[in-house]
């Protein structure tokens, strides 16, 4: 008897989560690259700059936790179209933008539309990939975050030279709906709904989870996550990483230009080689953490060794990185860091899916949550100590945010689930999966 071929629509999908991580960052971005010619135009200082990155900071973390259970209430294919055509929309019409109090808004605004992005999606990888893909699942949706400044500095700065700064916005945020309108055609909530799932791919992906998924709404047991010390730790290790991650996005330009005497053209190019090295570490660790897992590996064994020990290296490459004096080794010693960072955000990603089965989706936003609120201290910041002591300096104490957060890793453990009363509640009935952390 013919064996029907497994069809793989389930990797459009990561498609998919690449391409909008790769708009939601393009679209972060382009004030950074735009920062010189606006502070020219419109007389704005670093520090009011900064404003203007931590209130899209701060909107998007906020809305992170209420979009993630808003995704487990309605389903990505709902939340993420609509998400990506309300922050395409405020994208574009950044470039109306003159006074300070409108650049604000906007902003903010802005940040509430790509709240759902993460959440929403990682709540689709835990309903659409066994367990041993779901690290180059999260790797898909990383390489997006990552390769976005990679295309989007050189392109924002071409556009920028070549028709001026106004048209980064507009044509950024037009690229964004069509992302969304092939979301919404194409992607199902579940792959069972997906005429272009076959049986057995159905078979696959259902044999590989860990946990049974439906449609019934339930909240989620707050009191239960928050008296969980792993469910703290989840959330706290990002934010050590975002803020090493939000430096460089919001201040790497400027970086180059002052501390480092790049030109335009030429920051450019050396703003996007450290984004090169993350998308590197990203799909490294994705790939041997798969490989590991699908050898009966622990998930205690993989994650928490290589996001710490990735977030100890790049403490490393960025005292390196401060402590150069040649500006090519400078930005070699910064991509090295920021490969290693790539360690700890993909097992971060899997380690929420890991930990949170139906879940997902509010325990990703509560996780990014934690790493935006604490990320957006890091624009303000910087620009103080860059102010007062300078750009080394400044480089040298983003360090120490890596060091704490390789010490709060020793706190997530994948292999135990969250304990909450659903889990108990399903375990008791036979469609749990795994043992439960106490709370």
């Amino acid at each position: 008897m013919d064996t029907v071929k497994r069809s793989n629509f389930r990797w459009t999908l990561a498609v998919f989560a690449m391409l909008m991580t790769f708009m939601s960052y393009m679209d972060r971005v382009n004030l950074s690259v735009a920062t010189p010619a606006i502070i020219e135009e419109l007389h704005f200082t670093k520090i009011e700059i900064g404003m203007m990155q931590t209130v899209f900071f701060v909107c998007y973390a906020l809305f992170q936790m209420p979009s993630g259970t808003a995704t487990e209430f309605f389903g990505h294919r709902k939340i993420l179209p609509f998400a990506l055509t309300w922050w395409s929309f405020f994208t574009s019409i950044t470039a109306a933008c003159q006074q300070l109090w409108s650049w604000l808004v906007i902003r903010g605004l802005f940040g509430i539309g790509e709240a759902p992005v993460f959440p929403a999606l990682n709540a689709a990888f835990s309903n659409w990939f066994p367990k041993h893909e779901r690290a180059k699942a999260v790797g898909f949706m990383l390489m997006g975050t990552y390769s976005g400044p990679i295309v989007g500095m050189p392109l924002a700065v071409f556009i920028m030279v070549n028709w001026g700064w106004k048209w980064v916005f507009v044509s950024f945020g037009l690229m964004g709906l069509v992302i969304a309108l092939g979301y919404w055609v194409l992607i199902r909530t579940h792959p069972h709904e997906s005429s272009f799932v076959n049986a057995a791919e159905l078979q696959y992906i259902t044999d590989g989870r860990e946990f049974v998924t439906d449609d019934k709404k339930i909240m989620p047991p707050w009191r239960d996550f928050f008296g969980s010390s792993q469910f703290w730790a989840i959330g706290l290790q990002l934010g050590m990483a975002n803020y090493i991650s939000y430096v460089f996005m919001s201040w790497l330009p400027l970086y180059l230009m002052e501390a480092r005497h790049f030109s335009l053209t030429e920051m450019g190019f050396a703003a996007a080689l450290p984004s090169i090295g993350i998308v590197l570490g990203n799909w490294v660790c994705a790939f041997v953490s798969d490989y590991l897992l699908k050898r009966g590996v622990s998930k205690n064994k993989i994650r928490t060794p290589f996001a710490t020990v990735g977030l100890l290296l790049c403490c490393a490459g960025l005292y390196l990185a401060a402590t150069e004096t040649d500006r090519w080794m400078t930005v070699m010693w910064l991509s090295i860091a920021l490969a290693f960072l790539g360690f700890n955000m993909n097992s971060a990603w899997t380690s929420c899916t890991d930990i949170a089965g139906r879940f997902s989706g509010t325990v990703s936003g509560w996780m990014n949550l934690c790493g935006n609120l604490i990320g957006a201290t890091a624009p303000p910041l910087t620009a103080w100590i860059v102010t007062v002591y300078g750009w080394d300096s400044a480089i040298l104490a983003t360090g120490i945010a890596g060091i704490i957060g390789a010490v709060i890793w020793q706190f997530v453990k994948p292999d135990k689930p969250l304990q909450h009363r659903y889990l108990v509640e399903t375990q008791g009935s036979g469609t749990g999966a795994g043992t439960a952390e106490s709370a």
